[in-house]
């Protein structure tokens, strides 16, 4: 179920905001959500460090990298002065 979120700006920002939201052909509610859930996105440090992950996973995936590689790599790493 949603729940509501209260914010406070002026008058002119939010006639401003609604405007530029129904030339979108969304309600303010929906620009608002969207623009939070984008926000979450950039902003979520756990769902970056996933999405590197999965960026570097499929690029060593496509280079034919296994695991035993990566492991084999590491042990090489750390045992390097």
């Amino acid at each position: 179920m949603s729940k509501q979120m209260v914010i406070r700006i002026d008058e002119e920002t939010k006639e401003r905001f609604q405007r530029v939201s129904r030339m979108e052909g969304k309600t303010a509610s929906e620009k608002m959500r969207e623009l939070i859930e984008s926000y979450i996105r950039k902003a979520d440090l756990s769902q970056v460090v996933d999405d590197l992950w999965e960026r570097i996973g499929t690029k060593a995936r496509e280079k034919g990298v296994s695991v035993k590689d990566v492991d084999r790599i590491i042990r090489e790493t750390r045992a390097s002065p």
